[in-house]
């Protein structure tokens, strides 16, 4: 219902910028179709960028109405008519086109009402956002002002390898060796440690975390991905205090391939001081996972235990460089 004792104009878009096209009375009862962001409007009722689309045609302001429904149960315009896996730009005027994720890279045009993301990539922060989408060759938008009428989709991150999942545990085990052995080179990590927890924290590498990805350590990601992954991807996970065990949700990182993983699970181990104790037992396997534990690498009260064994049940301190042990 209008709450304006001058009226209210209903406009061809929602802007006042806009043609008047009529004028609602005070109090006069509206059926609307769909709601739209536009200008900011201070009105009677609430100051707010949100417009109405009326059954009869044109826009009001949602400033001057009152509601009998819940406001937050009309579908927005772009919903009724954007197919799944689009995007549309949340903005009353066009979106610069970048070539490349961030405003320092070159304005190459401008884009208007929908448009279909390849990949996204992290990059310069934009109104708290630090997320890019790609169109196409070198033309990048930012996400902050862009909208997912239908939900967005799970998006690759741009540049990450296409997500793969093991034929068989031995081929799992076959294919981390090498990054395994090359991690406890380079970080000291002994190598059974970073197997074993693969293997564990991946499911054999066949969780969504690992197959998509590629993170094999459920690294997460406290703000930003770091220096090696790609992006930070929200996924469904579980966390425990104590003995008493949850489902929540948490960010984890992105990599571009798998051995990315183990660079930054290597780097994470020999550099953070929290797991500076752990490293004193490069050379000692099993007291090297009970430290990781004790220093909150994970919040089961039976990680290092679980490690343990499938260190002893798969012999993996065979893979150990000599120079560790």
């Amino acid at each position: 219902m209008v709450q304006s004792k001058v009226g209210l104009n209903v406009r061809s878009g929602p802007r006042l910028a806009d043609r008047v096209q009529s004028r609602l009375a005070h109090r006069q009862a509206v059926s609307i179709t769909c709601r739209v962001r536009g200008q900011q409007i201070v009105g009677s009722i609430r100051t707010t960028t949100t417009w109405v689309r009326l059954t009869s045609g044109g826009y009001a302001s949602d400033a001057f109405l009152s509601w009998t429904t819940r406001r937050a149960a009309t579908p927005s315009c772009s919903a009724l008519a954007v197919p799944a896996g689009t995007a549309v730009v949340n903005l009353p005027f066009p979106l610069n086109v970048r070539s490349g994720p961030a405003t320092s890279h070159a304005i190459v045009s401008t884009v208007t009402g929908s448009v279909r993301p390849l990949c996204q990539a992290w990059s310069q922060s934009v109104n708290g956002n630090p997320v890019w989408y790609q169109l196409g060759v070198r033309r990048f938008v930012t996400a902050a002002f862009v909208r997912w009428p239908n939900g967005q989709p799970r998006l690759r991150w741009c540049g990450a390898a296409a997500p793969s999942t093991p034929a068989s545990n031995q081929a799992f085990l076959a294919s981390v060796i090498g990054p395994a052995q090359a991690s406890a080179r380079r970080w000291k990590v002994p190598a059974s440690v970073t197997i074993a927890q693969a293997i564990l924290e991946s499911g054999w590498g066949r969780s969504p975390l690992a197959v998509t990805e590629h993170n094999l350590f459920g690294m997460k990601c406290f703000g930003d991905p770091g220096a090696v992954a790609l992006g930070c991807t929200t996924y469904a996970t579980r966390e425990c205090a104590g003995s008493r065990c949850y489902a929540t949700r948490d960010s984890f990182r992105a990599y571009r391939r798998v051995g990315d993983s183990f660079e930054d699970h290597g780097r994470a181990l020999a550099r953070l001081p929290y797991y500076k104790t752990a490293m004193k037992y490069a050379a000692t396997p099993n007291r090297f996972a009970l430290e990781l534990q004790r220093a909150g690498y994970a919040t089961s009260p039976a990680y290092a235990a679980h490690l343990v064994g499938l260190m002893k049940d798969l012999n993996l301190y065979r893979y150990d460089p000599p120079s560790l042990t």
